[in-house]
């Protein structure tokens, strides 16, 4: 039955952009980027035929990075033997042991890209005895032989808690060695289900008297698990 009265409802009035409005906000969008130093960025990495996780991990922020010359390099091929629900790099049995030239290339990359900190990670390679130490080793080595005073940083994968694998990076002295953890150990096994828990051999955190990085994941922890 009609009413005469004006009911007002208590909930607020929907939000309606505008007409023609983009509907996420212009610190939510990702501007694309193809200038000069993008495409010759791009150029090393085709023709020296090297992986970067800004590509494979298809990183929101690339463009934003090339334009500024700077990448983060991938080694041990771009095919990871885990799968990490979280990670959009491939997955899969790579095809071949790790590829020994690769740490040469990577040092040419870094001295044509004028670089003087360079930035080195890698897929995990559990399908490999040391799971690429050595060859983290000799990409550290080379780049400091191709490029003197350059200094390196590696973000290590955590080697299934072999010693002897961590030592042969840490005999070569990288300036800084990262390991992220991903997330606390409550929720290890649900963004991680592919690698082991925590505590166990071969976690990151069997290399006691390292401190791991938990990463920007946020998918249900408490303060207090990550303090």
């Amino acid at each position: 039955m009609a009413t005469p009265f004006h009911i007002i409802s208590n909930s607020p009035a929907p939000l309606v952009p505008p007409p023609g409005a983009h509907p996420r906000p212009d610190w939510l969008r990702v501007k694309f980027f193809g200038g000069e130093r993008y495409q010759d960025l791009k150029r090393i990495m085709r023709t020296l035929d090297l992986h970067t996780v800004c590509e494979s991990a298809r990183c929101p922020n690339m463009g934003e990075c090339w334009e500024h010359g700077t990448a983060t390099f991938m080694i041990l091929g771009d095919i990871c033997t885990r799968a990490c629900g979280f990670c959009a790099v491939p997955s899969g049995q790579p095809v071949g042991p790790p590829d020994e030239e690769e740490p040469f290339r990577v040092a040419e990359a870094v001295a044509k890209m004028g670089l003087r900190y360079a930035v080195v990670t890698s897929v995990n390679r559990d399908d490999q005895p040391d799971g690429g130490a050595h060859i983290f080793a000799r990409t550290i080595e080379e780049i400091r032989r191709r490029v003197p005073g350059c200094k390196v940083e590696v973000l290590i994968p955590d080697f299934r808690g072999a010693w002897n694998a961590l030592d042969v990076v840490l005999a070569v002295r990288p300036d800084i060695l990262n390991h992220n953890t991903e997330t606390v150990p409550r929720l290890y096994r649900q963004v991680r289900n592919d690698a082991i828990n925590y505590g166990a051999p071969g976690d990151s955190q069997a290399f006691p008297g390292l401190v791991g990085n938990p990463d920007g994941l946020d998918s249900g922890r408490t303060l207090s698990e990550v303090n």
